[in-house]
């Protein structure tokens, strides 16, 4: 599939720094369509290193399946007081949870967008996702900032654009 993303030419880490033809890589990204014709617009291109990371995936792809056509498997039990199930990333890391999301930020995410990220990730899961004025108003925040975290957060393949480019929700890992 055709995978289209836009890169800053002055930007010294360009998305997809280190890919090389026919090799592996991880894409973050959204389906669009143009002309019929279905491509993906990426937010986040790395290389993989850990080729553990391609069996992960085929897994992880089968479990969703899986979900989706028979149900959640038996016993699977919530461990959260407000009923959201808590899920792990394919380290161990705690998802779901509140608190500087769960291990799934990198080291080094500024304040702004850890509280960005929190902010999204407390407020119910739909597939709309937050908009830019309702994050700036909910934290108290300049727009101008709010967008400036989203942008790291987008990096991190932690968050994704959903009806518009100011829209935002949790990309479940």
């Amino acid at each position: 599939m055709e995978v289209k993303i836009w890169i800053d030419s002055e930007d010294e880490n360009a998305a997809g720094k280190g890919v090389v033809q026919d090799g592996y890589a991880r894409v973050w990204g959204k389906l669009k369509s143009f002309a019929n014709k279905v491509h993906i617009v990426a937010h986040v291109i790395r290389p993989i290193t850990d080729y553990n990371e391609i069996s992960y995936h085929l897994l992880e792809a089968t479990a969703i399946h899986l979900h989706f056509t028979r149900g959640p498997p038996e016993g699977q039990t919530s461990n959260q007081s407000n009923g959201q199930q808590a899920t792990s990333d394919p380290y161990g890391n705690q998802n779901g949870a509140a608190g500087g999301g769960g291990g799934r930020l990198a080291y080094g995410t500024s304040s702004a967008a850890r509280r960005v990220f929190e902010e999204i990730l407390k407020a119910p899961q739909t597939h709309d996702g937050l908009h830019l004025m309702d994050l700036s108003k909910r934290l108290s925040m300049d727009p101008g900032q709010v967008t400036t975290a989203t942008n790291e957060l987008m990096e991190q393949g932690v968050i994704y654009t959903t009806c518009d480019e100011q829209t935002w929700a949790i990309l479940e890992m």
